[in-house]
C-alpha cells in the first residue's frame, strides 16, 4: 500500500517497477513539472538535472534496466488484454480489434443512455472527467476507456436480452390481435395462455443466462443454464457467490465515485460561467434594447470570450488533480500554457468547433423515452474532446521550460477572436433554440451532456 505523490490517494500496486532509461527520465521529469507547479519557483529544472545525474551513476553498461519506486494511478493497471502480434496471430489480433470496438460503441451508448436521465447524468459527466483525468495524469490513450473490460459484456446482455423479447412482443401483438377479431374465443385464448407461458419461460431463462454471466452463448443454451444451476445449489453457497459478484460488479461501474466527480466538475465550471453567461442574456430581456441591457451584454460577451479560454484547462485540471479547488487554481493553469501553447491553441478550436453544431439539435425538444438518441451525438462528439484535453494536459505537465515567447504570444493572439467569434455566433443560438436565453447557460461542453 503506498500513496500517490499527485492525489494522495491509496493505491494497491508492488513496491517496485522496472523502467528504461527514458521512462525514468519520463517519470522523474513529471515529478519536478509537479513540484514547479507546486511552488512556483524553478526548483523543478534543478530537481530533474540532479534525479538524471543520480540515476547514470547507478546505471551499468550491460544492463541499461532502472529499477525505482513509481505509483502510478490504479488505473493504470486494466483488464483490457495486450494487443496480440499482427504477423504472428492476426486472427488474434482481428478478435481483439472487434472486442475493443463494440466494446467501445457499447461505452458510448451506455454513456447515452444515463445521460438522459434526469440527476443520473451527472455520472455521465463523471466518467467523461474521469477520461480527462485518466489521460492528463498518464498521457495513455489506451486509459481512456475506464469501462472498457465490462462495456462488451453490457452490451452482449443488452443484445441477447432484446432478441429474446423480440419473440415474446410478436406473440403479445398477435394475442391482442386476436381478441379484437374474436373475443373470449379458442384462438383468444390460446393465444394469451401461450403468452403467459412464453413470458414465464423467457423471463427464467433470461435470469440464469444473466446469472451465467450474460456472455452469447449463456442465452443460446438455456437448458444448459438449467443445469449449471442445479449443480450450482446441490453444491451450496450459491447464493452468497451471487451476491459478492453483483456488489463486485456494481462497485466496479463506480456509480458513487463517478456522480461525485460529475458534480463537483459540474458545479465548478458553473461557478465560472453563471455571472458572464447571465450578463451576456441580458440584451435578451423585454428591455434588452435599452443602453444599459446592450451594454451589460457585451461586458458580458467580453467576460465569456475570456473565461471559454481558461475553462477547458481548469477543468482539465481538476479532473487530473481530483480536487474542487484545482478548478480555480489560474496560476497553475497559465504556467501549463506557457509550456504548450500552440498545442493549447489547437486544441480549443477543435473543442469549440466540434460543440457550435450541437446546438442546433437544441431546436425542439424530444420525447424523454427518445432523448438517448440526442444524447448519444453529444456524448461522442464530446468523448474524444476529453481526451484530446487530457492528453495536452499531461504533454504541458511533462515540460519544464516554457514555450518561445514568440508561440505564445502568437497563440494569445490567434485565440481571442477566435473565441469572439464563437461568443458572437454563441448569441443567437437563444433564437433558434427551445429554451430561449436559458440556452446561453447551458453549455454542454463543460456542463451536462445533454441538449436540455
Amino acid at each position: 500500500m503506498k500513496t500517490h505523490a499527485e492525489t494522495g490517494n491509496t493505491l494497491n500496486v508492488p513496491p517496485t517497477a522496472h523502467f528504461s532509461r527514458g521512462e525514468a527520465e519520463q517519470t522523474v521529469s513529471e515529478q519536478a513539472t509537479h513540484n514547479s507547479d507546486s511552488d512556483g519557483t524553478g526548483q523543478g529544472a534543478s530537481a530533474l538535472t540532479e534525479a538524471l545525474e543520480g540515476s547514470a551513476v547507478g546505471t551499468s553498461a550491460d544492463n541499461t534496466t532502472t529499477e525505482i519506486d513509481q505509483f502510478y494511478p490504479d488505473e493504470v493497471v486494466g483488464n483490457i488484454p495486450p494487443f496480440p502480434h499482427l504477423l504472428k496471430h492476426p486472427i488474434k489480433a482481428t478478435f481483439w480489434t472487434i472486442r475493443m470496438l463494440f466494446g467501445i460503441v457499447c461505452l458510448v451508448l451506455f454513456l447515452a443512455v444515463i445521460a438522459a436521465i434526469p440527476l443520473v447524468n451527472f455520472i455521465a459527466l463523471g466518467y467523461l472527467l474521469d477520461v480527462e483525468g485518466r489521460v492528463a495524469r498518464t498521457g495513455k490513450i489506451r486509459l481512456a476507456f475506464p469501462l472498457l473490460d465490462i462495456a462488451p459484456r453490457l452490451g452482449t446482455i443488452v443484445i441477447g436480452t432484446g432478441l429474446w423479447l423480440i419473440p415474446l412482443f410478436l406473440l403479445a401483438g398477435a394475442a391482442a390481435d386476436a381478441h379484437l377479431v374474436d373475443p373470449g374465443g379458442t384462438s383468444d385464448q390460446t393465444l394469451h395462455f401461450l403468452n403467459r407461458l412464453v413470458s414465464i419461460f423467457i423471463a427464467m431463462h433470461l435470469c440464469l443466462a444473466l446469472a451465467r454471466g450474460g456472455t452469447f452463448s449463456c442465452y443460446l443454451r438455456p437448458l444448459k443454464n438449467a443445469i449449471w444451476l442445479f449443480k450450482q445449489l446441490r453444491a451450496g453457497g450459491y447464493w452468497e457467490r451471487a451476491a459478492n459478484n453483483v456488489r463486485e460488479f456494481v462497485s466496479s461501474l463506480k456509480l458513487g465515485q463517478n456522480f461525485s466527480l460529475g458534480l463537483r466538475g459540474f458545479l465548478g465550471a458553473f461557478a465560472w460561467l453563471l455571472i458572464p453567461s447571465l450578463m451576456f442574456a441580458a440584451a435578451s430581456s423585454p428591455d434588452g434594447g435599452k443602453g444599459g441591457p446592450v451594454f451589460i451584454t457585451l461586458l458580458g460577451g467580453l467576460s465569456l470570450v475570456i473565461v471559454l479560454g481558461w475553462l477547458p484547462l481548469l477543468q482539465a485540471h481538476f479532473a487530473a488533480e481530483n480536487r474542487l479547488r484545482a478548478m480555480f487554481e489560474l496560476r497553475t493553469v497559465r504556467r501549463k500554457f506557457k509550456r504548450t501553447p500552440i498545442a493549447w491553441l489547437l486544441t480549443l478550436i477543435v473543442v469549440y468547433v466540434l460543440s457550435l453544431p450541437l446546438y442546433l439539435f437544441k431546436v425542439a425538444a424530444l420525447p424523454r423515452d427518445a432523448m438517448w438518441g440526442i444524447t448519444l451525438i453529444f456524448v461522442a462528439t464530446i468523448y474524444p474532446t476529453k481526451i484530446l484535453l487530457g492528453w495536452v494536459y499531461y504533454r504541458a505537465s511533462t515540460k519544464t521550460r516554457n514555450a518561445w515567447f514568440g508561440w505564445r504570444w502568437l497563440s494569445r493572439t490567434l485565440i481571442l477572436p477566435l473565441l469572439a467569434v464563437y461568443v458572437f455566433l454563441l448569441f443567437f443560438t437563444q433564437f433558434i433554440g427551445m429554451h430561449g436565453n436559458r440556452v446561453l447557460l447551458e453549455h454542454h461542453v463543460f456542463l451536462l451532456p445533454v441538449p436540455f
